[in-house]
């Protein structure tokens, strides 16, 4: 058993629950063998992130959680954003704040719940969505995932991230989503590279 620790950014209060759900999931399918910390992710607000020395004093601090190996996650929404052109200025700076961690910057396209709805199918019945959910055409173009989710409770409830992210993230099918998400597949990718390189 080998102990490796993955420190991650989050910029919403739902996923400070749900990252580490996730996580977990994942890295008990590729690399059930590794036993790996996940401390708290560090919340910061999407601007502060971005503005100039934001992630730059973010990493720093989160750096010093853990040691040499430690792999650093940034996971924010792209929102309207385009994840191929702001991801690398992100990880540019990431990298030249702490080249002496592993890092990665994933954005979600377009929202963290646009992976919800990539695999939608497997979500029927759940955290009051309707029993015959499908897949939409295309998981990442909806502006407002948030909605679509609400749109969609048969029990009268709007979908909080707060209240429903975490759950979800410990059911929603990861390979539905990995097929039908380019940017949860980048996450998947990311995370195994994250575990080779902090192990």
């Amino acid at each position: 058993m080998s102990l490796a620790m993955i420190a991650t950014v989050v910029e919403g209060q739902g996923e400070v629950a749900a990252v580490p759900v996730l996580l977990r999931r994942m890295i008990a399918e590729i690399a059930p063998e590794l036993w790996v910390d996940l401390p708290r992710p560090y919340r910061v607000g999407r601007d502060s992130l971005i503005a100039p020395y934001g992630l730059e004093r973010t990493i720093g601090a989160l750096a010093e959680q853990g040691g040499p190996g430690t792999g650093l996650l940034v996971l924010l929404d792209a929102d309207d954003a385009c994840p191929a052109t702001l991801g690398p200025q992100l990880l540019a700076r990431v990298r030249e704040t702490r080249p002496d961690r592993p890092g990665s910057v994933v954005l979600a396209n377009r929202e963290f719940e646009a992976w919800f709805l990539a695999s939608a199918p497997s979500l029927r019945g759940h955290r009051g969505l309707a029993n015959d959910l499908t897949l939409p055409a295309d998981a990442e173009r909806p502006r407002d995932c948030k909605g679509w989710l609400s749109e969609r409770r048969v029990d009268g409830r709007p979908y909080k991230p707060t209240a429903d992210q975490a759950a979800l993230a410990a059911l929603f099918d990861m390979r539905l989503a990995r097929e039908n998400s380019p940017s949860f597949d980048k996450l998947w990718r990311d995370v195994e590279r994250l575990l080779r390189e902090a192990t």
